[in-house]
């Protein structure tokens, strides 16, 4: 590291929301890789694969939910990484073209308060895995141990997230790899050991409670862990070098994103399918002790670092972009300490389980039509011709699928394949009129008690 410094590569990020000169983006395609592999091999998503255990779905159909909805997710979220490489401009910057220059001041401003709460949700899970690996070495998880260890993790990665972008990318380039192999030995004995996997177990729910289940953890955990970075897409790519190709960053991103979250979240899943409990705490301690657990935690410590120094440093990029005024470095570090308070909450949160799934349903809320406005845009790139024959290609191709008045009295805007996946989806909750019932009965109960 100490060579990587020398050169340069490590250097202080000088650079604001105006557009990448060409000589300062020397990234490389392995190098987002790493960026992404190492913002994503946190502790929290464990929590992904242990929720659909928690909610009553089956490890098998759980594992199915986290795959395919992140193969969409990291789709959608890596297409957003190439308009990054394409302009050097950072994402809430990018969002001006379709929705103008004050227009955009709304989703900057969302992003700017959303990577203060990314920052206490991603260092609650370390405070209590770590609480819980040094139980095991007789040290008792009082408040004054979990402020140290707050303090500490959240000193470092606010230092690194100020210091800028090229020690983020040199930071995981470094220690990524070594946290692989922890993930290796962790997952060899999870699924080597007796008794530690229940890969027999399967839902008890049914009906139309069985759907909402699979559907909700589709939309807030499948699909929407990765859309819930796509805000933050082109902040890192814009630093790749011109020469290489866009399809080039789409995959170095898109697996970054996709391994990790999938593999610690199929570990998550298989552990809970015993312990039947989301609490990271019981997902450590029923699998892992002794030697092992002083590897862990370098995994738990280096989770909410390699995580969070992306949403400091992104944080200042959204504040500025949506017209704050304030120096980079100020703005980076208002994140770190409001992040902090964030964290003390989550700490004390009696159900955090519940909380969670609400926030990543409440980020895809706005994330997903912002992200499709924004990478449905053409790109400035383009020549007026190319644009053309986009324009040009969706004329021809939509109206294929335009429903009729007869069918739909929302057409010709509402498409034929929309109008078909609705009415299977209200075949599947059942006879609307039981279901209003049942809510109503629920509604009247609840408000008698």
């Amino acid at each position: 590291m100490a060579q990587d410094v020398a050169r340069g590569e490590a250097r202080l990020d000088a650079h604001s929301i105006e557009q990448i000169p060409e000589a300062d983006r020397d990234s490389t395609g392995w190098q987002q890789f790493w960026i992404w592999a190492g913002a994503n091999i946190a502790p929290i998503n464990w929590i992904l694969g242990a929720l659909g255990i928690v909610l009553g779905l089956g490890l098998t159909e759980t594992i199915l939910v986290i795959v395919l909805g992140n193969i969409v997710g990291c789709a959608i979220f890596a297409s957003l990484t190439v308009m990054g490489h394409k302009t050097g401009v950072n994402q809430m910057v990018l969002s001006r073209a379709p929705f103008g220059r004050r227009g955009g001041y709304l989703s900057s401003w969302l992003q700017f308060l959303l990577t203060m709460g990314w920052i206490g949700v991603n260092t609650y899970f370390p405070v209590v895995l770590a609480v819980a690996i040094l139980g095991h070495f007789g040290v008792s998880g009082t408040f004054a141990v979990k402020f140290i260890v707050v303090t500490v993790i959240m000193i470092i990665q606010v230092g690194i997230g100020v210091y800028g972008f090229y020690l983020i990318r040199t930071f995981e380039k470094y220690t990524v790899p070594v946290i692989f192999g922890i993930m290796a030995l962790m997952s060899i004995l999870a699924w080597t050991r007796h008794g530690i996997v229940n890969w027999g177990l399967t839902s008890h729910l049914h009906g139309a409670a069985h759907f909402s289940a699979i559907s909700g953890l589709v939309t807030a955990i499948g699909v929407g862990w990765a859309i819930s970075w796509v805000t933050w897409a082109s902040d890192y790519s814009r630093f790749v070098k011109p020469t290489i190709s866009s399809k080039s960053v789409f995959w170095y991103s898109y697996a970054g994103l996709f391994v990790p979250t999938v593999w610690l979240a199929v570990l998550g899943a298989s552990i809970a399918s015993v312990t039947q409990s989301a609490d990271p705490a019981k997902l450590v301690s029923s699998v892992f002790g002794g030697v092992v657990a002083i590897l862990v935690m370098l995994l738990v410590l280096h989770g909410p670092i390699a995580t969070n120094i992306l949403n400091v440093y992104s944080s200042a990029l959204a504040g500025r972009s949506g017209g704050i005024k304030l120096p980079r470095q100020v703005l980076r570090l208002i994140a770190g300490v409001v992040g902090y308070v964030v964290t003390l909450y989550f700490v004390h949160s009696p159900d955090f389980a519940a909380n969670f799934d609400n926030w990543m349903s409440s980020l895809v809320l706005w994330m997903s039509p912002w992200a499709g406005v924004v990478r449905v845009e053409a790109s400035a790139d383009l020549t007026p011709t190319e644009a053309i024959r986009l324009a040009d290609l969706s004329t021809v191709t939509l109206p294929r699928f335009a429903s009729t008045a007869y069918k739909d009295a929302r057409a010709p805007q509402n498409l034929t394949p929309i109008a078909g996946l609705e009415r299977r989806l209200r075949g599947m909750l059942g006879d609307q009129r039981l279901l209003l019932r049942s809510l109503s009965a629920a509604a009247a109960a609840q408000r008698a008690a």
